[in-house]
């Protein structure tokens, strides 16, 4: 039956790979409620997962001649609605009025314990990132974040420069925020990122 479908899928894809908008209106219908229901449970936004799911669509119609019918278009779809709602980040995290509509708006649906188990999943995300970080590097981010300690504070009490502190640092940041991008959820990171703790 899988074999059946994929043939079909392939068929389609050379389809709209040669601009045939039916074939094209058939795989998004295909495939639309999975992406959307994907991006929703990153997102928690109805609005922004439907605006991924036509983001996601257009990009496949406009870079069409770049389709492989040999490869898995459900993957390819999936690469895409990741890609498109991990840049969605940094446009919340810019902007007020989008970090409302996740943060505020989004989370009237959800129930207090809803809300409890998040956090606590957070936490325990966040924890992890930090606790993959080697030894050093993690002191030195525990020292910046938790103690809120400046730079030049943490250099005199490691005895080291102010630029190794600074070097740490972004490599901490950049070890975190690629970990919660593989391990985590969206949401988190954008809070994360909002909150200037990957600053």
């Amino acid at each position: 039956m899988s074999e059946t479908k994929g043939i079909n899928n392939k068929l389609l894809i050379l389809e709209l790979i040669g601009g045939n908008e039916k074939a094209f209106s058939e795989l998004f219908n295909i495939f639309c409620n999975d992406v959307y229901a994907y991006s929703l449970s990153m997102l928690k936004n109805n609005a922004l997962a439907e605006e991924i799911v036509q983001d996601v669509f257009l990009n496949i119609w406009l870079h069409r001649d770049r389709l492989n019918p040999d490869l898995s278009f459900k993957s390819y779809v999936f690469t895409i609605t990741r890609n498109l709602t991990f840049n969605l980040i940094s446009k919340v995290a810019n902007s007020d009025k989008l970090k409302e509509e996740v943060f505020y708006t989004s989370q009237k649906s959800y129930s207090p314990i809803e809300d409890t188990i998040a956090e606590a999943d957070y936490e325990a995300i966040r924890t992890q990132a930090i606790e993959q970080l080697p030894p050093k590097r993690r002191m030195i981010f525990e020292m910046s974040r938790n103690q809120e300690m400046s730079y030049e504070e943490i250099s005199k009490e490691l005895n080291i420069s102010v630029s190794t502190v600074k070097g740490q640092m972004s490599k901490a940041l950049a070890e975190i925020r690629n970990f919660l991008e593989t391990h985590g959820d969206v949401t988190l990171l954008i809070t994360l990122i909002s909150s200037r703790w990957l600053e």
